[in-house]
């Protein structure tokens, strides 16, 4: 999430299955990452070793924190595209890469496309989004240098990829899908900026965008799973909500207080198309401290929780791309 580093500071001190292979290359050579995990007790989706298998990958040493335009992150961006072939999202454009133009070196979004199998829903299009950048390697500490973004925003990023991998696959969405990971987040929302207005340039007819930011731990005393950003200024939280049978998404106050809502990549999608865009997240400035830090590492990772957001969400975004009216409004 693109916070400025003294409001997050203030606010910290303020509230202390089938068998798949996924070939990607290492620094030393190619790297095969076995996705061929245990089926879930429960008949869930995914489960906490397939979200291990990734986040291993995405927030390993080798990536080097997974800066814009460097080694690190092309190799997350094959990584990624490998997944989407694998589990049948199709490229966007002509290839799964969008070369962003707003950023002096070469960096690109990965664009992937499920297409709806209703003959005029599949005309309207649902975003759904998350950073795989990182800030790369920084000052030292303890000898480490590299700021390995497991909670920011490795687990968002795996989140999608496995939302990516369900509907790939199963092909129940009747409106049309497209899962993009962004790049350059950290420089300022550039990647996402990007993104909304060449689509917007494109004419797309886009419903809503749902971004996935800092998801890898959960909340803490909360009679809700995850809150999203921008709570007031639409109805996603009663849509969400209904489809999850639960109370799955809440309000936190702090969110608000600090404007959370203009600092992911929802905000792009809200200014260009003035639809529905928000972000989910698990981060609440109290039960994370590695912000921005080289301690932001796999190990302080809740595999499980992570599982259990990826499972709650499907049928909520499902409900949402067969729904007969776009259910979701602005306030």
């Amino acid at each position: 999430m693109k916070l400025f580093l003294h409001t997050f500071t203030l606010l910290f001190l303020m509230t202390c299955g089938g068998t798949q292979m996924v070939q990607t290359p290492s620094n030393a050579a190619e790297r095969s990452v076995n996705l061929n995990t245990a089926k879930s007790t429960d008949d869930s989706f995914t489960n906490s070793e397939r979200i291990g298998d990734i986040m291993n990958y995405l927030a390993s040493d080798d990536l080097k924190g997974r800066d814009a335009g460097s080694e690190g992150i092309e190799m997350a961006a094959k990584y990624i595209e490998n997944y989407f072939k694998s589990y049948g999202v199709k490229p966007y454009f002509e290839s799964y890469r969008d070369t962003i133009a707003n950023y002096k070196d070469p960096a690109y979004n990965i664009v992937g496309i499920v297409e709806g199998s209703d003959p005029v829903l599949k005309n309207e299009f649902i975003v759904i989004g998350a950073h795989y950048d990182h800030i790369g390697t920084i000052a030292p500490e303890n000898g480490d240098y590299i700021a390995n973004g497991a909670n920011d925003n490795a687990s968002g990023t795996t989140s999608v990829m496995e939302m990516a991998r369900y509907f790939g696959t199963h092909k129940t969405n009747k409106r049309s899908l497209i899962f993009a990971l962004f790049t350059a987040e950290e420089k300022g929302l550039l990647g996402s900026e990007h993104l909304a207005k060449r689509l917007h340039e494109q004419n797309l007819n886009l419903y809503t965008m749902l971004n996935f930011e800092m998801t890898g731990v959960p909340l803490q005393g909360k009679d809700y799973f995850v809150y999203i950003t921008g709570y007031d200024r639409s109805n996603l939280a009663e849509v969400s909500n209904a489809y999850a049978k639960e109370n799955f998404v809440g309000f936190l106050p702090t969110a608000k207080e600090y404007n959370l809502y203009q600092r992911s990549d929802n905000y792009a999608f809200h200014q260009e198309f003035g639809v529905p865009s928000h972000t989910f997240c698990t981060f609440d400035f109290t039960n994370f401290g590695q912000y921005h830090k080289v301690g932001d590492e796999v190990d302080l990772m809740d595999f499980d929780h992570m599982a259990t957001l990826v499972n709650k969400v499907l049928p909520v975004i499902e409900g949402i791309a067969n729904g007969p009216e776009n259910e979701i409004k602005l306030n």
